[in-house]
Order: structure tokens, then sequence, then C-alpha cells
């Protein structure tokens, strides 16, 4: 009876999971940092991820629609869905940083205008501390859903919680979809702050040594990990 129940408590765990990347799907949305079915969401599950399907719209997706995918392989468990066709960035992103449970990618606009000019966030303001360092770097264009992508991905998320993508959107990672969510609509209101001031000339920026006062100042600040 006790391993019936435990094995209830399980599913119910991921049941939940499950129906938290699809209100996170819909909350991007109504945060205006996504639009349509453009982004895609990750959890970590076990030895795997729980994965947005490609191409289902977000206000009509199941939990029985996420997907569940395989870390080490890459392989789907069972028939069903296909995963997002980003799931390869998502996969080498959790298995290259085991701090990080979830990864939001989308496309929002401001953040997507200096993708496609190539540029990273500067430290044109201390909340880019937020993100791990003193800018948000920009990974250099690959198609996407590709391995070169996601070489690309990993490497300009080393010691970050946040990048861009040229010609394509953005990325943050966090110990909690909250906590990742959170910080996505924090780096687009930095990307909107610095596309703001591009229009006005050149903005100053804070020095590396200040971004790391700040983050040291910041600790546990924001939605917690277990969010």
């Amino acid at each position: 009876m006790s391993v019936t129940n435990d094995r209830v408590k399980e599913q119910a765990k991921e049941q939940a999971k499950r129906q938290s990347i699809i209100d996170a799907c819909r909350q991007m949305n109504s945060l205006g940092i996504n639009q349509g079915t453009s982004g895609n969401i990750s959890r970590r599950q076990d030895d795997g991820m729980l994965i947005t399907p490609t191409s289902t719209p977000y206000d009509t997706m199941t939990p029985e629609q996420i997907v569940f995918m395989e870390l080490d392989s890459g392989l789907q468990a069972g028939p069903g869905q296909r995963p997002s066709s980003e799931w390869r960035f998502h996969r080498d992103i959790l298995k290259a940083r085991p701090e990080v449970n979830a990864v939001v990618h989308a496309h929002p606009p401001f953040a997507t205008m200096l993708a496609i000019m190539g540029r990273e966030i500067p430290p044109v303001h201390y909340m880019i501390a937020c993100a791990g360092g003193d800018t948000i770097r920009c990974a250099p264009y690959a198609t996407f859903g590709t391995e070169e992508l996601s070489r690309h991905a990993v490497a300009a998320l080393q010691d970050r919680s946040a990048c861009l993508l040229a010609h394509h959107g953005m990325i943050v990672v966090g110990a909690s979809l909250a906590k990742a969510l959170w910080l996505a609509v924090e780096v687009e209101t930095l990307a909107r702050q610095y596309h703001g001031c591009l229009q006005i000339g050149t903005p100053p920026q804070l020095s590396k040594a200040e971004i790391e006062n700040v983050r040291a100042r910041m600790a546990g600040y924001g939605i917690g990990d277990a969010s």
C-alpha cells in the first residue's frame, strides 16, 4: 500500500509540473514577452526533462501533451506528441548546469531587436546583476533547433542566467520555473531600457566592480529558488 501511495504522489507531482509549464507559457504571452507558440519551456524531471510540444497553441495545451525526454539520450519516452524543435539546447543546458531546473525561451520584442543587431546588453542598470554578471551576452547565430545553436547557447550562458540568441530571441534559466520567468521579464525590461538609451546616445555603464558589489548585496533578491 505504501509503494502505491508513493507512486500516486509522484504522479501527482509530475502532473503539477506539466500544468505549471502550460501556465507559464500562457503567462509569457500575457506578459508580452512572447507571441503565439514561438517560445518553449522545460523543467527538470528526475533523469530527464519535461518540455513543451511543438506547434501546439498554449490555450489548448494539456498536461498529457507535455513531452518527457531523457537527458542522456535525448530520446522521447514513449509515443505521442513531438517535443519543441529547440529541445537540444534545453537538454544541453540542463545537462551542463545541474543547479538549473527550468529553461525559458521566448521572443520578447526588445530583447529580440538587440539580438537581431547582435548586441549584448551592457551594465547600463544595476539589475543586470540578476542575470549573474555584468553583461547579458548575445550568442552567435545558428539555425533554430540545431546542435550548433545549442553549443552557442551553452557557451553564452556560462556563469550567467540569461543570454540573447542572434537573430532569434532570449534564453533564461533558473533554479525554479517561477524564478526563470521572473528573470525573463527583468531581462526584457533591461533590453527596453537599453534600446531607449540608444535612441538618445551612448549610455554610460556601471563598472564590473560595482556590478559585483550589487550581486553580493542581492543575495536572495527576487523570486525564491524553490518557488
